[in-house]
């Protein structure tokens, strides 16, 4: 009451407008009733557990963790972030959603992702894929067709960017290889067996691939280079890999089995080569991928594979099939930009480190983070692009290496998926091989490998050297 007798007292004296004096009283309104206070910390990370809740419900009710679109979820979450918000008029609240969308890493990526889409789709029509494949199993010693099969299907990964793609390619071989294997009739033991080597080789390369979308989303979130954090990643991984090859080497000594040969166009796996060679001289990875898909476009050309419809055909096809995940990656930017604004972000790196003071107990949290992220949406690159921005924070306040974090973000993301018989990888394999996808997890040598080298690295603080 005195403040406001006061007020008037100086207008009467003509120092102050009405006008300015009216826009103060409805602040200090504001300021009694509550409505500048922050939203609390529950409420302000709500709208990931709403996000939650609704793909996972909606997924569980339509008993297929695909048939429901991630980014409807996303759309439901954002809408309610935008709601919660408190002491904000609705304008300010979508600048803040927009401004988050419209972050220049959040951008980058979504360019990364559309060249990516643009050079594989453009790779595959020119038949670069098919080429790839042919020469790894014209590579295939038949006495060490186990340890071929995984090194095969690491190198294809490696080379496309995509684990579904080396599956869809490789796993119908595999399934002939196994009825060779036991000419009465595969049995449902040596096919998942055989499934699982494809498999498992699948996730090495996508784990390492300088064209995956996961490796695509653990850089650009952590704010460091696709060289840098393949070295880092391939002193973890890169382990397991040779201990998984002995293992193929000791179990299929027995077995001699010759592929079917077909004949290999070397000139078409250029573009693979291209892009990796490059990739490793440390070049920016837009540079890399544009001057990959220029070099692709020529080759289609000149063998007579490709014409200048087709070239853009296949582009917007490539583009066209990376749309749902640039929607997402916009979203979840805008989505986590809101929550990091209501203070949601600090509540839950607070909530992840609390009673942490090491850099152990910080990567572990960055582990369990994308983990449970990865089970609850059985998408790999929509875990990370998820957990990245609260990844990031945990990185900054423990002085952790970004390269590691990257690392551990990419490695957890793949370890999970690669086992949970409800993710894409397992399902298509399973049907492409006529078996259940829990029958093949038994035999994922390498993911389990993988996982406890992964571990490992967090538990021994390795690599200690990241150049």
């Amino acid at each position: 009451m005195y403040l406001c007798s006061h007020f008037q007292k100086i207008f009467q004296m003509g120092i102050i407008p009405d006008r300015y004096i009216s826009e103060q009283m409805k602040a200090l309104r504001g300021k009694i009733k509550g409505g500048n206070r922050p939203v609390s910390g529950w409420l302000a990370i709500s709208p990931l557990l709403v996000f939650l809740a609704v793909y996972v419900t909606s997924s569980i009710i339509a008993h297929d963790f695909y048939k429901v679109p991630v980014s409807s979820a996303f759309i439901i979450a954002s809408i309610y972030a935008i709601i919660i918000s408190r002491g904000k008029s609705l304008e300010e609240r979508i600048n803040i959603f927009s401004q988050g969308a419209a972050n220049k890493n959040i951008l980058l990526m979504v360019w990364i992702f559309i060249l990516a889409g643009a050079f594989a789709a453009t790779a595959k029509q020119i038949g670069a894929i098919d080429a790839t494949v042919n020469l790894a199993l014209q590579l295939l010693p038949g006495n060490l067709i186990y340890a071929g099969l995984f090194i095969a299907a690491c190198f294809i990964s490696m080379s496309i960017g995509t684990s579904v793609g080396t599956i869809a390619a490789l796993v119908p071989i595999a399934a002939d290889i196994a009825q060779k294997i036991n000419p009465g009739g595969a049995d449902q033991g040596t096919t998942a067996f055989v499934t699982a080597i494809i498999v498992g080789g699948a996730f090495f390369g996508d784990n390492l691939s300088f064209i995956s979308d996961t490796t695509i989303a653990a850089t650009r979130t952590q704010g460091c280079s696709m060289k840098d954090k393949f070295k880092t990643n391939l002193r973890i991984v890169g382990p397991a890999a040779v201990i998984v090859c002995i293992l193929y080497i000791i179990l299929g000594s027995s077995v001699d089995v010759t592929p079917e040969q077909h004949p290999v166009d070397l000139v078409l796996i250029i573009p693979y080569v291209h892009i990796i060679i490059l990739a490793l001289c440390g070049l920016d990875v837009s540079v890399v991928l544009t001057t990959g898909l220029a070099t692709t476009a020529i080759i289609g050309f000149c063998k007579g594979r490709l014409t200048w419809t087709g070239l853009m055909s296949s582009m917007g096809a490539g583009v066209g099939g990376m749309s749902d995940l640039i929607i997402v990656t916009l979203l979840a930017g805008g989505m986590l930009e809101v929550i990091r604004s209501n203070g949601g972000l600090d509540f839950i790196t607070r909530g992840l480190t609390r009673g942490i003071k090491g850099k152990r107990g910080a990567e572990f949290s960055i582990a369990g983070l994308v983990s449970l992220s990865n089970l609850c949406t059985a998408n790999n690159t929509i875990a990370i692009i998820t957990s990245g921005e609260i990844a990031r924070d945990i990185t900054s306040r423990f002085g952790l290496d970004p390269r590691k974090t990257a690392s551990i973000l990419d490695t957890f993301s793949c370890l999970i998926q690669g086992l949970i018989p409800y993710g894409a990888q397992l399902l298509m394999a399973a049907g492409l091989a006529g078996v259940s996808s829990a029958s093949i997890i038994g035999y994922l040598y390498y993911p389990f490998i993988m996982g406890a080298f992964a571990i490992a690295a967090i538990i021994f603080r390795f690599p200690r050297r990241y150049s």
